[in-house]
Formats: C-alpha cells, structure tokens, sequence
C-alpha cells in the first residue's frame, strides 16, 4: 500500500484563499449603478450563501471598500449577481473587467456582455429608483438589496450582507431545476490570482450522486414515537405509512422536519398524514409544476 504524502504547513499569507491554499469559489458579475447612471460590471469570486432558511434569504459579498462596485452599492443599496456560464471568451473579458483603478467610463468600454433592464414587476418599484441592468448571457441572476455592510478601516474590506430580493433562471435551467433533472449548468470555478500573472479557472464537471446510507436512518417506530412525544399527533393522525418516508431525515433534524409538515397540514386543511401528503410537502417545486 501506497504511504501517503505527508502535510507541511504554509505560511499563510494576505489573501490566504489563493496565495496559501487552493479554494474553489464561483465566478459572478455583479451589477451596479454608477453616480453618473451608467452601469457597472465587476467581477467577484468572494460571494457566498449567507442566511439560507426562514423568511429571508441572503449573500455575503466581500470586496474592497473603494471599488466601483463598493461604492456604488453604499450609495443605491441595489445590485444584481450574474452567474455567466463558462466560456473562456467570458473569462477573459472578466480578469479585464476586474481591473482596479479604473473608472465606469473605461471599465465599461471593454465589456462584452449585453445588459438588459431589471425584471422587477411594477409592485416591487421604488418610483424614481434606477435598478441595476442583468447580463444577458448570464444562466442565473439574484436580484438584490442591500441590509448592512461592515468596513474593516485597517484592510478597507466591505462586508455586504446581500438580501435576495429575486432568483431569475433562463428557461431550459428552470425547467431543469423544477422538473428534477440530472442536468447541471456549466458554471466556471475560479481559484484566484497567483505567480503575479494569471488568474486560474477550471471547468465544471457534471456531479455525481451518493444516496444517504441506510445505516444513518432512523427506525419507524423512533419516528412515530418522535411524534407523539413532540406533541404532533394531538390534531393529526399519522400513518405509519408515512413515518416511514421520514426515517431517511437526520435525528437531529426530526422536530424541525415534523413542525414544517404539521404547519403545512394546517395550511392545507389536512387531519391525516399521508405519504401522498408527504409526497407534496417534501417536493419544494411542487406549487412551480402546478401540483
């Protein structure tokens, strides 16, 4: 048997995601209105899921306090998060378009991408308000407001929290996200500036699935007693039927998963848990497909 490399610790260094590890991160243009109303692309990699259950959904988006993109936000508190598929013509046009020191003006001219207005209905516009534009070749966009941002003075780092005001997909990708395909869109991974001279990208690979293993799932009978000691069986009869589509869930993660069905239940009317219920409830696209 093969021995296996040993570890050495690096040193860690300004940028640590990219000067001291390989981090693989995405690639988003994001999409601001300047002072003088034109719009401004930049390219970001720092921007990730922030708050991801509840009433409200957000990003956290890292950039430099001084940046067009920083400014701009502080000032309008809008942006739009364009995911662009993976394209080498796009990257290349983005390692320009992140640039610093450069104005709107001069940035903008050396764009490739083509901006479309906002798809914010009437109902969700401020009057007198401009919106930032989305990028036309883009597969994905996050329409966003900005909640707070923090600054660091000693490394002039923004940190925005980002709430997602709305998630927009080009058709043939909603069709696949809604309908449950296997099919994933082509999105770049970017691993940062290195050696002073290039930026580092790779292509996406189509995902593989691993099912939960049998082992982790809980019994039957723990599900039903879960229910009764939780109190969720005091105006809802439940079928053991139905207990049983529960046993893949996680322990831990049994009450919540409970609490969401009964408050369903009551939404719908319903007195009796079902698997055809269960069904409905646990498919999250099921409203988007009519059903």
């Amino acid at each position: 048997m093969r021995k296996p490399d040993s570890f050495r610790t690096v040193r860690i260094l300004d940028n640590f995601y990219q000067t001291s590890s390989f981090f693989p991160m995405p690639v988003v243009l994001v999409c601001t209105v300047a002072e003088s109303g034109q719009m401004n692309l930049g390219p970001y990699s720092l921007c990730f899921p922030y708050t991801v259950a509840g009433d409200t959904y957000q990003m956290v988006f890292n950039t430099r306090d001084n940046s067009n993109t920083a400014v701009n936000l502080r000032r309008t508190g809008l942006c739009t998060l364009n995911f662009i598929p993976d394209d080498r013509k796009y990257m290349r046009n983005c390692v320009m378009l992140g640039y610093p020191g450069e104005t709107t003006e001069e940035k903008m001219g050396n764009s490739i991408f083509t901006l479309q207005p906002s798809m914010r209905g009437e109902e969700e516009r401020t009057a007198a308000v401009r919106y930032p534009d989305i990028v036309a070749e883009a597969l994905q966009v996050f329409e966003c407001s900005l909640d707070s941002f923090q600054i660091d003075e000693q490394t002039h780092a923004q940190r925005s929290i980002l709430t997602i005001d709305k998630v927009l997909l080009k058709e043939k990708w909603y069709r696949v996200l809604v309908e449950g395909r296997k099919h994933f869109p082509n999105l770049p991974i970017d691993y940062g500036f290195r050696n002073n001279a290039h930026f580092w990208f790779t292509r996406h690979r189509p995902p593989y699935r691993e099912p939960i293993p049998k082992s982790k799932a809980v019994s039957v009978d723990s599900v039903m007693w879960a229910i009764t000691r939780g109190g969720f069986a005091e105006q809802l009869e439940w079928s053991e039927e139905a207990a049983a589509k529960l046993v893949a869930i996680p322990r831990v993660f049994l009450n919540v998963a409970l609490r969401g069905i009964v408050e369903e239940a009551r939404r719908a009317g319903i007195t009796r848990i079902t698997t055809e219920f269960l069904d409905t409830v646990r498919d999250k696209r099921s409203k988007d497909r009519g059903r």
